[in-house]
């Protein structure tokens, strides 16, 4: 991890830039803190760029609550280099939505699956980088979507230790099959009125995950309407998993 820039966000959050090897990638820390404090990994759906707003708003709320926040960028998003097979899937995907016809099972294979594949990796040695950094302590946690991707980390990274998944994103059958082997707790966000969401998708994923304490949260309105509410239940959720004390709690990750 190579750190690029460093800049205050306020009084509270210091915000540094980084490069995972050639995957760029944001680290947001509570300027306050004085011991090494547990981390959030947030999912996007890819573009840092486009996503910064939401997601630096995201990790201001983490540092609040006494954790750090890091992303990175997606395969494929940003200025990372495209795929052509996600490219045509995507292109795919559009022409099915725009005709009005039910988007198939290839297409969704042809564009989650390849990215879930590159992308779950990445995460897994960013997880090593920043548990390599003084300021940085388990547990580790994970917020956000692509859905398929929170899914794969779960049951991939031994030290997430609890995990907020945001429903709203094509599902792949196979990871249907993996949601199974989920057995960390989970929160998932599911707007009611996502158009872009597969309402019967997200609810028969979340049937699937083999979690004992897992906790559905939809709420009314579409993709970006998540009403405070919700945000104030999954960061209870995370008080209790991630820190000291908390239901999650195995003590510091060596």
């Amino acid at each position: 991890m190579q750190f690029t820039s460093e800049r205050s966000l306020g009084d509270a959050v210091v915000e540094r830039a980084f490069t995972l090897g050639d995957v760029p990638g944001i680290l947001w820390t509570p300027a306050s803190a004085s011991a090494p404090t547990p981390v959030i990994l947030l999912g996007h759906p890819g573009g840092l760029d486009k996503m910064y707003p939401r997601l630096a708003a995201r990790a201001r709320h983490s540092a609040a609550q006494g954790f750090a926040a890091a992303t990175i960028e997606l395969p494929g998003s940003g200025d990372r280099p495209r795929s052509a097979v996600a490219e045509e899937a995507r292109a795919d995907l559009r022409r099915a939505l725009a005709a009005g016809e039910p988007v198939t099972d290839d297409i969704v294979d042809r564009l989650v699956l390849p990215l879930v594949d590159r992308a779950v990796p990445e995460w897994r040695t960013l997880v090593d980088a920043l548990l390599a950094l003084p300021e940085i302590d388990g547990p580790v946690g994970y917020s956000g979507g692509v859905i398929s991707i929170g899914t794969r980390l779960a049951v991939a990274e031994p030290r997430i230790a609890a995990a907020v998944l945001f429903a709203g994103s094509f599902v792949p059958r196979a990871v249907y099959e993996e949601a199974r082997d989920v057995t960390i707790p989970l929160h998932v966000l599911l707007q009611w009125d996502d158009k872009g969401n597969d309402r019967q998708a997200a609810l028969d994923l979340f049937d699937a995950f083999g979690s004992k304490e897992k906790t559905l949260n939809a709420n009314m309105g579409g993709h970006t309407g998540v009403p405070q509410h919700a945000g104030d239940a999954a960061a209870a959720f995370f008080d209790r998993h991630l820190k000291p004390g908390g239901a999650s709690w195995r003590g510091p990750v060596e």
